[in-house]
């Protein structure tokens, strides 16, 4: 999910790709160049040439479309393959490179994965459980091949602070006058407006239990999600073939990423979510990773509290005048009221 303050991509111009082809020995002449649709912060493109199908990554999102910060994604995603863990590593070209920077825009070319998104109601218990140890050898994986980074040893990281129910109290006045504003007003508007007044009212409700700041725990992908793991194989079958988009890797709470994911995995388009699945994958998440019922359940809270206070989706919508996630909010808004009714069986899930 893309964090609160990020910024949707302008329109920009089809990638160059002759010109970027010409860096690649092995990769033969263009036929097609189509864009994927799926994925909000970047663009992708599957690109197929006389030697094969690849996806070109144009990085626009600028906290993380510098040179360094990609090359360093692309290490990280070399060394983890030898660790395991499913993923698709980029293209080197004639230099050795794997960044291609042309036009000011920089680029880079990955082997396409024929593989699908499942959501957590297409994956079985199995599944699920799966699912949990992936992310928790994610994790474990990240720890070992971060550290052998040079200069990337973690030294003091500033607590994470939790979302200041003030500040939100004033961004709910401020999407609420957008939203009642707005011409012409649809369903939309409507179910924004009535989730705004419902938040404000659950924040007043329990502003009291503000979590307190978190240390970072250590390296994660940064934006585990249905739309970031690809499958292959039939229903019955089916296996994780690559872990794609590593743009957000950085360091924070791994507990939390873990909680953030199922969150996404597994709610119902009624803002539920399942229960039995959460559990099977966050004791497999546990025994993967080595994290605690301790650490998990304050995870829960925390995202728990970050879900009650962040509206991204209503800010792209009305500030950003970017309507792409909008799909995606009755879900979402649903489940922060339910989350806060079921809170402790939602705990006893991960935690339990």
């Amino acid at each position: 999910m893309p964090r609160s303050s990020a910024t949707a991509p302008p329109p920009i111009a089809p990638p160059p790709v002759a010109a970027l082809l010409r860096r690649y020995e092995d990769a033969g002449e263009p036929l097609s160049c189509e864009p994927v649709t799926q994925g909000l912060l970047n663009r992708g493109y599957r690109l197929a040439t006389t030697r094969g199908a690849y996806f070109l990554k144009q990085h626009v999102d600028e906290p993380t479309a510098d040179r360094a910060t990609i090359a360093r994604q692309h290490r990280a995603v070399r060394r983890l393959q030898s660790l395991g863990v499913p993923v698709a590593p980029p293209v080197a070209d004639g230099s050795g490179d794997t960044v291609a920077e042309i036009g000011g825009r920089c680029y880079a070319l990955h082997p396409w994965v024929d593989g699908r998104h499942r959501r957590g109601a297409q994956l079985t218990t199995v599944e699920s459980r799966r699912l949990g140890a992936l992310l928790g050898l994610v994790h474990t994986g990240l720890e070992r091949v971060m550290d052998a980074e040079p200069g990337e040893r973690r030294g003091p990281v500033r607590p994470h602070e939790s979302a200041d129910p003030e500040e939100t109290f004033a961004l709910i006045d401020a999407l609420l006058g957008l939203a009642r504003s707005h011409r012409p007003r649809d369903s939309f508007d409507a179910l924004a407006e009535h989730r705004l007044l419902e938040r404000r009212a659950l924040l007043e409700g329990h502003a009291h239990r503000r979590p307190p700041p978190a240390a970072a725990g250590g390296w994660v992908h940064g934006d585990f999600h249905p739309l970031n793991l690809l499958y292959r194989g039939d229903h019955r079958g089916a296996e994780p073939a690559a872990i794609v988009d590593w743009d957000r890797l950085g360091v924070h709470p791994r507990a939390e990423e873990a909680v953030r994911a199922a969150a996404i995995f597994f709610v119902r388009p009624s803002g539920k979510l399942e229960l039995g699945k959460v559990r099977a994958y966050a004791r497999a998440y546990r025994r993967a990773a080595g994290a605690d019922p301790v650490e998990l359940a304050a995870a829960v809270h925390r995202v728990w509290w970050e879900r009650l206070n962040d509206f991204w989706i209503l800010r792209w919508r009305y500030q950003l005048h970017d309507r792409r996630a909008d799909p995606q909010f009755p879900a979402v808004s649903a489940l922060a009221v339910w989350w806060t009714r079921e809170y402790e069986a939602v705990c006893e899930a991960f935690a339990g």
